[in-house]
């Protein structure tokens, strides 16, 4: 049993730095553009004038229909869409490239929900007294709002990432040798699956525990802030 242990490990420790470590920091980052975007989208009501209110209203009904969609339809067929279902129009994507929109997408949706929360809970008063003091909208966002609400956002969207990180797990089903397909190939070599898919789900819980011990120190990095504002 150990000498299949030993024998496998570096063939996942390969897919988890060479795919599942990548695949989740990825998309975890185009995610979070996307999240900040739709987040300040449906957030801001800008003075546009007539037309440009329509059009913005417009625009955040797109953005909305674009997070329903998301939040509401499994991770597992929408990477299904993406990469077995465009082929049929015409849009064919490399697996890993498919996989990245996917999770991309998704994080967007799940993320810009949780900033959305955190940018509302700021008190309408900072945005106030910003623009008392000659602050415009961006200035007020970049060096009020936003860092107040990132310290809100943290702990959501660290447990989002670690969520993401074991979702990769998915990329499996178009073809993407991940840490878990490597595990299914090799376990119909060695015949041992229960051994096999012990072992990487092993992998997975030590790669999830770094991952937290990192979020409750950056928690407690933004938290130090919170308590001198007190004192």
């Amino acid at each position: 049993m150990l000498e299949i242990i030993t024998s496998s490990l570096p063939s996942l420790l390969t897919a988890m730095v060479k795919f599942t470590i990548p695949l989740a920091l990825i998309s975890f980052a185009f995610g979070m553009v996307i999240a900040f975007i739709v987040a300040l989208i449906r957030t801001l009501k800008p003075n546009l004038g007539p037309v440009g209110h329509v059009a913005w209203v417009a625009l955040r009904a797109v953005i909305s229909f674009y997070v329903w969609a998301f939040r509401s339809t499994p991770l597992l067929v929408q990477l299904f869409i993406i990469f077995f279902g465009l082929p049929s129009v015409g849009i064919k994507l490399a697996p890993f490239i498919a996989a990245l929109i996917g999770f991309s997408l998704n994080m967007g949706a799940y993320g810009s929900e949780t900033i959305r929360a955190a940018l509302q809970s700021v008190s309408e008063d900072q945005w106030e007294a910003a623009y008392t003091l000659g602050f415009s909208t961006p200035q007020t966002l970049w060096h009020f709002i936003i860092p107040q609400a990132l310290r809100t956002a943290l702990p959501p969207l660290s447990n989002e990432f670690i969520g993401l990180v074991k979702d990769t797990s998915l990329a499996s089903t178009i073809t993407i040798a991940e840490m878990f397909q490597v595990s299914q190939q090799i376990a119909a070599q060695n015949f041992e699956p229960l051994l096999m898919y012990m072992e990487v789900a092993v992998l997975y819980a030590i790669l999830c525990s770094i991952l937290n011990v990192l979020q409750h120190y950056l928690e407690k990095r933004s938290s130090r802030y919170l308590k001198g504002d007190a004192d």
